[in-house]
């Protein structure tokens, strides 16, 4: 069974997702919007979709089965819930949200539309979350109690274009967008391994003293000063989880923006730049090669010492040695890959969810999971790092 798909956004990130879509063998044909023309008609063409649609209105009247939603990251929640109540399934860029309010509403579609919500986050294919989420299965850091997740994009390496391409002449005013309230790529590289979820917060905001107009109150559309955000999560079951979402700090985020660290009672995982290592207490293994991500690979690549001989010759573009790609359709295999090896998987999640009526791995209650934690961390730096309870939405019903 195959689907029609409306792009709703054709900014610069959604492109590299329209073309994956365009060519997945489960999509019938892609069709894109934005609110300007000039945009969604270059990314048509560009990305060879079927054609244009005049407005996100308009593609809700169409005949769509499904839309993917690429617009401004604090838009997300009500066009998810517009878009669920139209009837068509979505896939919806990070966050989630940036309310309780909005995440309920989209849960609460979710569950009384049955049709396929996913959260397209990067970090659950993160090589270093599938590497730990492998040695979580196998039960070896023993009883997890403690991780860390940080999202380190310094305004310097391309944020100021990404916010003035999207933002026009006001952008600053957008520039401003809490640091915690875009948690996921942190926050899901954590609990994309370890099976929890958390319980309440302390979190500790530095003010920014650039004086460019970005993170200024009196030009911030969300009235913030924050740069950068520091929160010690509690963990349901015990333990905690640090989370850094820092956007002025030395540090070279062109070459990773997100990295982790794990601690059981039996081993433990550490990740830097470009290096990686698993512990346990006779000693230590250096992983970095199976971490790292490559444009190609053939099967007699040293990096492939460690895998096993099946997987060899399954890499696909973008991946690393530690990403089994068996399940990627050959149609997509060689195209652009993004996010260390995230986006390939993340469309076929998308794809194969809609087409089976399963949920994909990255659903509505995992969404909030990954989400809410870090709007109710910013709520906590307001209030000068008070310890604050975050409501959780539980699992997802069986029978949804």
């Amino acid at each position: 069974m195959t689907f029609s798909l409306g792009i709703v956004g054709a900014g610069q990130f959604a492109g590299q997702f329209a073309t994956l879509f365009n060519h997945h063998p489960g999509v019938s044909s892609v069709v894109v919007t934005d609110v300007i023309g000039e945009r969604a008609e270059a990314l048509a063409r560009s990305a060879e979709l079927a054609g244009t649609v005049e407005s996100f209105d308009a593609l809700l009247a169409s005949d769509v089965d499904a839309v993917a939603i690429f617009t401004q990251r604090w838009t997300h929640g009500p066009l998810v819930v517009r878009a669920l109540r139209a009837g068509k399934h979505v896939y919806s860029a990070v966050p989630m949200a940036i309310s309780e309010e909005e995440i309920g509403a989209i849960i609460d579609a979710v569950r009384e539309t049955g049709l396929t919500y996913m959260m397209g986050e990067t970090s659950q294919y993160n090589p270093a979350t599938v590497f730990a989420r492998g040695k979580a299965a196998e039960h070896a850091f023993g009883r997890l109690f403690y991780a860390e997740g940080d999202y380190v994009h310094d305004m310097d390496l391309g944020f100021y274009e990404a916010y003035q391409y999207s933002g026009g002449e006001e952008w600053r005013t957008t520039a401003s967008y809490p640091p915690m309230l875009y948690p996921t790529h942190s926050v899901g590289g954590v609990l994309g391994a370890w099976p929890t979820h958390a319980v309440s917060v302390s979190c500790i905001g530095v003010r920014d003293d650039r004086g460019d107009g970005v993170f200024d109150r009196d030009v911030s559309m969300f009235d913030n000063d924050f740069s950068n955000a520091s929160a010690l999560f509690e963990m349901a079951g015990g333990g905690s989880m640090r989370i850094n979402e820092f956007r002025r700090v030395g540090y070279p985020s062109h070459l990773r923006e997100s990295r982790f660290r794990f601690f059981g009672t039996e081993g433990s995982f550490e990740q830097l730049v470009e290096a990686a290592v698993w512990q346990d207490k006779e000693g230590f293994t250096d992983v970095s090669a199976l971490l790292h991500t490559s444009a190609s690979r053939d099967e007699t690549d040293p990096t492939l010492a460690h895998v096993a001989p099946a997987l060899r010759a399954s890499f696909v573009s973008g991946s690393a040695p530690v990403h089994d790609t068996r399940r990627i359709p050959v149609e997509m295999a060689h195209l652009h890959n993004g996010h260390e090896g995230s986006h390939h998987f993340l469309v076929d999640d998308f794809v194969r969810a809609v087409s089976s009526g399963a949920l994909p791995p990255v659903n509505a209650w995992v969404a909030a999971r990954y989400t809410l934690p870090g709007i109710v961390a910013h709520r906590s730096a307001l209030q000068g790092g008070a310890r604050l309870a975050i409501p959780d939405f539980g699992d997802a019903p069986s029978g949804c």
